[in-house]
């Protein structure tokens, strides 16, 4: 791998990916910047499909090897709210995830970013079989639960009642 992507950007005026990398090419190993501009892309764009194609555009391609498609993806997403209107801060607090908000409010665009959010958090802390610190049955007492309020599935009855 000839670049080695370091960070990632957006630059609004013209709409543009901003890549800092590092090029291995001849054992330089020198910091570069690489402004790709985003061409064909309006604020109804479907933001995972830009992303696809700019990956692999045979210009970019040796550039974004290093760059998840998911981050690329969240680039274009930003770029998209800002052509929309939408503030920075807005874009960022929508792609993070809260555990108070209502799903069933969102559009299926926004409910399947979503879900694929809680799905990589799922992924990232699943622990497996093989894993060192792996437990068969491991159970956790929480501290600090509201007091349970009786329910009579709880109560113990004789069966007789059917």
């Amino acid at each position: 791998m000839p670049f080695v992507a370091k960070r990632c950007g957006v630059q609004f005026s013209p709409p543009s990916i901003v890549l800092i990398y590092e090029s291995n090419v001849k054992d330089t190993n020198k910091i570069r910047k690489r402004i790709i501009p985003v061409r064909n892309f309006s604020n109804c764009s479907d933001c995972c499909m830009a992303a696809e194609r700019m990956k692999h555009h045979i210009r970019h391609r040796a550039y974004l090897e290093s760059v998840s498609l998911g981050q690329l993806e969240r680039l274009h997403i930003v770029l998209r709210d800002h052509m929309q209107g939408h503030s920075l801060e807005h874009t960022l607090a929508s792609l993070r995830l809260d555990p108070e908000e209502d799903l069933n409010k969102l559009d299926d665009e926004d409910l399947a970013c979503k879900k694929a959010q809680m799905d990589k958090l799922f992924e990232r802390n699943r622990r497996r079989k093989d894993d060192p610190d792996f437990v068969y049955d491991l159970e956790v007492e929480f501290k600090g639960e509201v007091a349970r309020e009786p329910c009579s599935w709880d109560e113990e009855e004789s069966d007789d009642g059917f």
